[in-house]
Order: structure tokens, then sequence, then C-alpha cells
């Protein structure tokens, strides 16, 4: 078990391969282990880093609730890229993954070589669109403190409750990763210079606008709708979903 001490918060890692460097993010209440169809593919000529978000699997869940938030999760990812000797990286996510991968983009682009966007939203240029979504973040946060990790039993495939040692630190993560704060990240889109692949399941209706919205939006970016697939289209479509993100590395010699 691979651990990266952050000001005392033990973040899991783990580290596949050797070769230029992809970091996958899981999306909110899933884990890294969201990602074991893609660990034979990629890290054959790839060095492939997964970890878990703090408050999720096998990472920490610090009682204080400051230690939460976009800003240190996107840290967390600059550090897990150093300690696996990585100046840059393809990085991309789910999800929330997704959202951080962009995040991550924005604060540090110089680490970046190229974005995989999964099933994911850019967040909101609208106040009260953005105020809708945190209400429901908070929602979830109440239900993960009422039902504890029960919460998760009706969700998509990649979130499996016994990965998660207590739903404590999904509630802090509820109220301070899923909450969005500004539009800074939607609105750097166009300013984004490394090659992007969106992808996202056919059945995915709450992301497939936002799909197209962030592949019109980014310069070079390419889009990649995977068939009878949901929300967790690397696990509903393995095979699918492996061919396009290799072809995106391929096609840019990675």
């Amino acid at each position: 078990m691979a651990v990266l001490n952050r000001d005392g918060v033990e973040i899991y890692f783990e580290i596949h391969g050797s070769g230029p460097a992809v970091l996958l993010t899981h999306g909110f209440s899933a884990t890294s282990q969201m990602w074991q169809g893609q660990i034979d593919e990629f890290s054959r000529d790839h060095t492939l880093i997964l970890w878990d978000m703090r408050g999720h699997g096998k990472s920490a869940c610090p009682g204080d609730e400051q230690l939460y938030g976009e800003a240190v999760t996107v840290d967390d990812m600059f550090a897990l890229l150093d300690e696996a000797g990585a100046a840059t990286a393809t990085v991309g996510g789910l999800s929330l993954g997704g959202y951080m991968s962009l995040a991550f983009h924005l604060k540090y682009p110089q680490r970046v070589d190229g974005l995989l966007i999964i099933d994911t939203g850019p967040g909101y240029k609208n106040d009260e669109a953005r105020q809708g979504w945190n209400r429901t973040a908070h929602a979830t946060a109440r239900d993960l403190e009422s039902k504890g990790l029960a919460a998760l039993a009706a969700r998509s495939q990649e979130m499996d409750s016994e990965q998660h040692e207590s739903a404590d630190g999904l509630v802090f993560a509820a109220r301070h990763m899923l909450t969005q704060r500004d539009d800074s990240v939607i609105r750097s889109l166009p300013d984004i210079e490394v090659p992007a692949l969106v992808l996202v399941g056919e059945n995915d209706q709450p992301f497939r606008n936002a799909s197209d919205y962030m592949a019109a939006k980014i310069p070079d970016a390419s889009l990649v709708v995977i068939e009878d697939a949901g929300h967790a289209s690397n696990i509903d479509q393995r095979a699918a979903f492996n061919s396009a993100v290799r072809g995106f590395l391929d096609r840019r010699g990675i």
C-alpha cells in the first residue's frame, strides 16, 4: 500500500507501468478501484497513476472540514505527479474527477500535456444554476449523514460502499469538494491549449449537453459518445472506452 503524506493526511495511490504519465481521478464516492479495467491496457506503455481522493477509499478522512475542497484536491494531484517523477501527464477523471482535472489544468497548466474529461460537467456560469447544484451536493451530504454508506446503494456501479471506511469523509467531501464556488473552470475552457478528449456514455443524459459544450469550447477537443453506456462509461463499455483513449494517446504519440 503506497501512501503520500500531505501535511499529516495520508493519500492512497497506485503506480502501474512505466512511460509517459497518465493520472486518473475517480468520481465522488467512488475510488481508484473504478479504473481496474484500464490498468492492463494503459500500464503496458504508460505510467498509470491512480489514487483515492481524501475522504474516499483508503485515503485518510480528516475530521477538519477545512482539509477538503477544490484547492487542496488540486494540490494533492500536483504532489502525486511529483511523487511519480512525472513532469507532465495526461490528466483526466470521471465526473468530479474530470472537473478536478479541469481545475488542475487551470492552476497548473505546465504540468498537463492532455486532458481526458469523462462523464463530467465544467461547472456553471449562471449563479442560480450553481446554487442549485450546490443544494443537491448538500442534500447528498445530509443523506450520507443520516443513512451512512447505505446511501450509496442505489447509485451507479463505480460507487461501492464496501471500499470506504466510513461515510464521514464523504460527507465532508460532498460539502467542500462536490460544491462549486465560482465559474472559473467553465470560463477557462477556451484558453486550454492542450489536446482534450471528452467522453460520455450514450445514456448519461445529465452530462450529454455538458460534454457537447466542452467539446465545442476547448480549441483542440474531440468528443466520443460511448454507445450503450451510462455514467460509468469506462465500466459499462470497457473495450470501447479503452479503444477511444488509446486512439487519443496514440494520435499524439504518447
